[in-house]
């Protein structure tokens, strides 16, 4: 069947990542190995998905890649942002996420990636202290930092310098760095793009992070832009108009990896049984560099808020007041260096059910952070660039499959699907759409 008003996916795909640290040096690595025939993107919906077209005799089970025109992996160029100048095959060798045996078939290709430097100012992540770093054009010993302006005018020119020189048709940006301090939405500079600009024009740093610059740089350029941290950066309204002004396709917020893919699958079980729940405490330990970051309270607060906003939107006392009145949900992080990548969640949930008798159920994950964010890079980024080939802009609300905090316009009281089942119809319809099948998929 014809693709409905997708343009096709002609030419090489930039996918430019800001942070060259454990999630992106996994996610490099496993697409040039598996473009290699080394190694399997397992895990990638857009590389194992499957979704039904059509109704009895006419049911079909296609393969994403059948339905609509995804960029092949062998036209994919890979480029950075850093605060640290190594290259990705070092930052790869650093992060000790990947076996020596499964970074050197690409040690070339990785080695040829070497990070710009970064629009970075470390009040935002006080536990980073690289130096490969932007300064600005206006210090006369190169050292001052440049204004929030003037860090999206440098990261619009990287944008254009590597698409030329890397002759890309079409550039992805994506945000696999660290997690920032809590940003706090303020009305009087996040509502409106010309209260935005403003600020970043008058070198507000208080309400102007890093990522915003980074979001704000791609926009402008015609890039879809992915967050995958928990930051406040796209998730307000003045960023909504700036991708709908640009028509460019918005994501976020924060890769679905480890705990909270749990909780977003195991929760709904708990509501279609119609059991109660009085308690669910999460901790984790985590000792790669985004423990470390986390490990400062304030960049932690950023994550809490994240994590904390699936459950209340799948278990809802308004919906069930006898089962869901007052319980309590905790999230802890705790920065254990001996784990590395390798993180550990539990999660102890206190649940009653018939007469309220009590019961308890625990979960134990011993899970690999990158691992599981690797094929949410691919993924998303995939489907960014399908979207915006599609026309789709602003809010991609069928992404939110692959989000710990999905956006949604909370200006006009609207609920983010945090259910994982919803959100997979809702992926699935979306790409029905795009395919030119019927979105014939209820979501309940």
């Amino acid at each position: 069947m014809e693709k409905r008003n997708v343009k096709p996916a002609d030419g090489r795909l930039g996918i430019l990542i800001v942070g060259c640290g454990a999630v992106a040096t996994t996610f490099m690595t496993g697409v040039l190995m598996a473009r290699k025939g080394l190694a399997k993107p397992i895990g990638a919906f857009t590389q194992y998905g499957k979704v039904r077209v059509g109704r009895g005799d006419d049911k079909q089970y296609k393969a994403v890649r059948d339905m609509v025109p995804l960029a092949n992996l062998d036209d994919i160029v890979f480029g950075t942002w850093d605060v640290y100048p190594q290259n990705a095959f070092q930052a790869a060798m650093y992060a000790a996420v990947l076996d020596e045996r499964d970074i050197l078939p690409v040690k070339g290709e990785l080695e040829q990636i070497v990070p710009m430097k970064a629009a970075f100012d470390r009040n935002y992540a006080k536990r980073l202290d690289g130096d490969n770093v932007k300064a600005s054009p206006d210090s006369s010993n190169g050292k001052g930092q440049p204004t929030r302006w003037q860090m999206v005018e440098l990261l619009r020119e990287d944008i254009r310098r590597f698409k030329q020189e890397k002759r890309c048709d079409r550039i992805v940006v994506l945000w696999a760095a660290s997690t920032e301090i809590y940003v706090p939405v303020n009305e009087q500079v996040h509502y409106r793009l010309n209260d935005l600009e403003a600020a970043m024009r008058a070198d507000d740093r208080e309400h102007v992070a890093p990522s915003m610059c980074y979001a704000y740089a791609a926009l402008s350029e015609g890039c879809p832009f992915i967050m995958g941290a928990p930051n406040t950066t796209v998730d307000i309204p003045a960023m909504w108009q700036l991708a709908e002004k640009v028509r460019m396709p918005i994501a976020g917020k924060d890769f679905k990896t480890g705990q909270t893919l749990v909780k977003s699958g195991f929760a709904p079980i708990i509501g279609v049984r119609h059991l109660g729940l009085s308690g669910w405490f999460s901790t984790n330990i985590l000792g790669n560099r985004d423990g470390l970051v986390l490990d400062e309270p304030q960049n932690f607060r950023t994550k809490e808020v994240s994590k904390l906003s699936t459950l209340e939107t799948i278990l809802k006392a308004s919906d069930q007041p006898d089962l869901y009145q007052d319980y309590c949900h905790k999230v802890r992080i705790n920065y254990y260096p001996p784990r590395n990548d390798n993180k550990e969640g539990w999660d102890n949930i206190d649940i009653f059910g018939w007469m309220n008798y009590p019961m308890q159920i625990k979960i134990n994950f011993l899970c690999r952070d990158s691992i599981l964010a690797a094929p949410l890079c691919l993924d998303l980024c995939l489907l960014s660039d399908l979207a915006a080939r599609a026309g789709r802009y602003g809010i991609q609300r069928f992404l939110s499959f692959f989000l710990k905090s999905p956006m949604h316009d909370y200006t006009v009281g609207e609920e983010a699907v945090n259910n994982l089942y919803q959100q997979h119809t809702m992926l699935k319809n979306a790409l029905r759409e795009m395919g030119g099948y019927e979105a014939d998929e209820e979501m309940d």
